[in-house]
């Protein structure tokens, strides 16, 4: 079991679907490829859960701090930066016309879209952190700076930002890495069996802090101005992620391709709202998550320690760049001491320092792990909707 975190409730989810309104009547319909985190490596299946939720941990960390520091909690000093997420699902496409191919890590958790850029007047450019070569806007046809009074300069949100010769420049404490450049606009192509191509205002620089893992950049799909589904007005995006295990690549539906209901499931689809944040301006999506229960027992979590706090604190968010969910604490004593009544196995006595959980159990000899039995834990949401987790989801 992940160990519990004190401020907000982070949690990954197997199928997501947004739907917004639009603003044009630009049609975007596309299906793209999500490439799963660890696809290639050599790490085997065991190792890559307690490396995921290694970089969980420090995600969520990153995360409540800086929900802190928009509170007034905690100052931008006190922000830790961590390598970018090797851990996320990542998007190819392509940047420029013509197309140049790069691989940014896909982020509902962000609205900023960057890459790493060669710019001569950079400078940054020469200090890349990165295993694909730059992004060269000489190369392109389409590439255009951006001028201050754009509207991504005038109203998007940065750590920093400064106007140098009609150029927006930019500061940006990023998700897990600190980035700077200057905004631009330039032509991305997305797609899998057809190909589209779209304008898009992104951020062209270089990281000063974190490094991408097999990835140029971020495309943000968070609610904010400087996002894709923003700034495409795109009235309904989709992502659903194959068995993490498996290492294969997941769908990522846009428009009227990222309609569930049109699709042939395994059982119901299931519907939450999607909440904002009425106590302060978020990156992140929230759901209205109003209960847990282990088998058919509900635990003992009051309602009021899950939702969002007049003052913008606590809620649930679903972050894509997150493989561990992490409970308030109240939550998690709760599914923990139900989880201790329920498996009869010996518990390890070992700090979270030894092992990656605050809870383990000795598996005893000849015992295979297939044996022991174990309820779902199931998420319970506003409306009705109960996201049920098989014993794999949680137990390890």
């Amino acid at each position: 079991m992940a160990p519990h975190h004190s401020m907000r409730i982070v949690l990954p989810v197997l199928c997501l679907t947004v739907a917004v309104t639009a603003a044009h009547g630009l049609r975007i319909d596309f299906r793209a490829d999500l490439n799963h985190p660890y696809t290639g490596s050599s790490l085997s299946t065991d190792d890559v859960i307690i490396h995921a939720a290694r970089a969980s941990k420090a995600r969520a960390a990153r995360i409540n701090a800086r929900l802190a520091r928009v509170l007034g909690n905690l100052s931008a000093a006190d922000v830790p930066v961590a390598p970018l997420s090797d851990q996320g699902h990542s998007l190819t496409v392509g940047i420029g016309t013509p197309p140049q191919p790069r691989t940014l890590i896909v982020d509902t958790g962000s609205d900023l879209i960057w890459t790493q850029c060669r710019l001569s007047r950079s400078r940054r450019t020469t200090a890349s952190r990165q295993g694909e070569p730059l992004y060269e806007p000489r190369k392109s046809s389409s590439f255009a700076f951006l001028p201050c009074s754009d509207r991504l300069c005038q109203e998007g949100r940065f750590f920093d930002k400064n106007c140098t010769r009609n150029m927006c420049m930019y500061d940006e404490l990023y998700g897990s890495a600190e980035a700077d450049g200057v905004l631009a606009s330039e032509t991305f192509t997305f797609g899998v069996d057809s190909k589209i191509s779209l304008p898009l205002g992104f951020g062209c620089g270089a990281l000063s802090a974190g490094s991408p893992v097999d990835a140029s950049g971020l495309m943000g799909l968070s609610p904010g101005i400087m996002s894709l589904v923003s700034q495409l007005s795109v009235p309904r995006f989709s992502y659903c992620l194959t068995p993490f295990a498996e290492r294969k690549t997941s769908p990522l539906l846009f428009g009227a391709m990222a309609d569930l209901r049109k699709y042939k499931t395994t059982g119901t689809v299931q519907t939450t709202s999607i909440l904002r944040n009425p106590g302060m301006e978020t990156a992140y999506y929230y759901v209205p998550l109003v209960e847990l229960s282990l088998g058919t027992k509900r635990l003992d979590v009051p309602a009021t320690s899950l939702g969002i706090k007049p003052d913008g604190s606590g809620g649930t968010i679903v972050d894509s760049g997150s493989t561990m969910a992490y409970l308030v604490e109240t939550a998690f004593r709760a599914v923990k001491k139900a989880v201790l009544e329920t498996v009869r196995l010996p518990v390890v006595n070992r700090t979270e320092e030894d092992y990656d959980y605050e809870l383990c159990f000795a598996l005893p000899s000849g015992v295979a792990m297939g044996a022991v039995k174990t309820p779902p834990l199931v998420l319970h949401f506003d409306g009705g909707a109960a996201m049920v987790l098989p014993r794999d989801n949680y137990f390890q």
